[in-house]
């Protein structure tokens, strides 16, 4: 089955960097369009970026500039770089798997807390 696998979160300080990985199996990565997506408590998930299985990416707006998406087909794994964090970028971040390129996330990971203090 498909198992998605996310690290690299911890603990910044505002203005720092973090880059997390999102380690894929038992699909085909380089067919996939692979989503990052965050959840702040008490907040609904909302989708930071997504790539596509071309390499074309989009940013929500709160992080575009800031934050980049890349892949590495050899390796199944997804990144993302998150540059200037802010507090409020403070959430659980999650990469998701979509075969359809409509949206429709198949796979999720579970997680990685980030924590940007001020």
């Amino acid at each position: 089955q498909v198992q998605l696998v996310e690290s690299g979160g911890g603990l910044v300080q505002a203005g720092g960097s973090l880059r997390l990985s999102c380690a894929a199996s038992g699909l085909t990565f380089s067919s996939y369009h692979m989503g990052w997506f965050r959840q702040a408590p008490g907040k609904e998930r909302e989708i930071v970026g997504r790539i596509t299985s071309s390499g074309s990416t989009y940013y929500a707006n709160s992080v575009k500039g800031r934050f980049t998406i890349s892949k590495d087909n050899a390796k199944n794994t997804v990144y993302l770089q998150m540059s200037s964090l802010k507090p409020e970028d403070t959430a659980v971040y999650y990469c998701a798997a979509d075969p359809t390129a409509w949206g429709k996330y198949s796979a999720w990971g579970q997680g990685t807390q980030v924590t940007v203090s001020s």
